[in-house]
């Protein structure tokens, strides 16, 4: 099925004309960039769910959340169907994407899970409408093939944050501070400008550095080596964090990186949480731990390196504006990332 044949069958081939413009309040950075505009109260989010499966149910405490903030929320239509561990079939998520990339009424798109299968509808989507009027696209995990499109092909900003599914708490019996990780979305979304700070490491490298803030899940950034969405490094700061990988299988993606020149053209690194797992089919420990294989690759290179990054598959996950200029700053007084210009 080509792109045609697909937009067709989802009542999706809207004409360029029925897109409200947003030339005009959408901004660029230094790297040219270009900004979505922020989000107001009583703007909408749509949801869609283009990789893993969630149940409709499970996406509620999310809905009931974002209205509470003041915005409206439009589901996509296929969101809590299934198809094996995909939230339907691609041209049904490809359909909901595109949809709310389409609807001139959406402000911004929040994916309910990440999972896979994002790579799957990457190129059944027709970007066309979201260059002409740019919206927030907000999510991690596999949503990083999304976000490494964005930056790389479209030049577009995104979010890389929670998503629905990490709104379903007990309120009443989590801490204040799971509810100020959540508005760090919000905050984000509605331009606040933010430093996040976070613990020295024995192992950091110092130094101070600019660059535009790419990255997500470790995965799918050495998946994406290679097409049209791949991170090349060049001026970037790049963030990485990954779970449930074996710690031979993390060393091997670093070093694609490497190989691929990613880690030499830096401003700088932010690793972040990473969950692993012991390899079954070796009785031997693999014997390096994240720390070490980092700084093999990259202390030759100069660049700061921080370690312990609130970003990953942890309630301890902070938005993060990918496509926007950062400044990392790393030393033995104060660890920080922040999107403010620095005096």
């Amino acid at each position: 099925m080509n792109r045609t044949q697909f937009l067709q069958l989802a009542g999706l081939a809207l004409p360029f004309a029925s897109i409200a413009s947003n030339q005009n309040t959408v901004a660029k950075n230094a790297k040219g960039i270009r900004i979505p505009p922020y989000l107001e109260a009583g703007n909408t989010i749509g949801i869609v769910a283009p990789a893993g499966y969630i149940s409709l149910e499970e996406i509620q405490p999310c809905i009931a959340l974002l209205k509470t903030w003041g915005y409206n929320v439009l589901v996509g239509p296929h969101v809590g169907k299934q198809q094996g561990t995909f939230a339907g079939t691609d041209a049904e998520r490809a359909a909901d994407l595109q949809a709310m990339i389409n609807n001139p009424a959406v402000h911004a798109i929040l994916c309910a899970r990440g999972g896979y299968g994002c790579v799957r509808i990457i190129d059944l989507i027709d970007w066309q409408p979201l260059k002409r009027q740019p919206k927030w696209i907000i999510g991690f995990s596999d949503i990083t093939f999304l976000h490494g499109h964005l930056q790389n092909t479209l030049r577009i900003a995104s979010i890389h944050g929670k998503m629905c599914g990490s709104f379903d708490y007990d309120w009443s019996k989590e801490p204040t501070t799971t509810m100020e990780l959540l508005q760090t979305l919000q905050k984000t979304w509605s331009g606040e400008p933010y430093k996040y700070t976070f613990p020295q490491h024995v192992q950091q490298v110092n130094g101070t550095a600019t660059g535009v803030l790419v990255g997500g899940n470790l995965k799918c950034i050495e998946s994406m080596a290679g097409s049209s969405s791949h991170i090349t490094g060049k001026n970037q700061i790049l963030f990485v964090e990954d779970v449930d990988e074996a710690l031979y299988s993390l060393d091997r993606m670093f070093w694609q990186l490497e190989r691929a020149g990613i880690l030499k053209n830096l401003k700088g690194l932010v690793v972040g949480g990473f969950k692993t797992k012991p390899d079954p089919n070796n009785t031997i420990p693999f014997h390096l731990c994240i720390e070490d294989m980092v700084k093999e690759k990259v202390s030759k290179y100069g660049y700061p390196v921080g370690f312990n990054f609130p970003v990953g598959h942890q309630k301890n996950n902070v938005a993060l504006k990918c496509g926007m200029v950062h400044t990392l700053h790393i030393s033995t007084q104060e660890n920080y990332l922040t999107d403010e210009p620095i005096r």
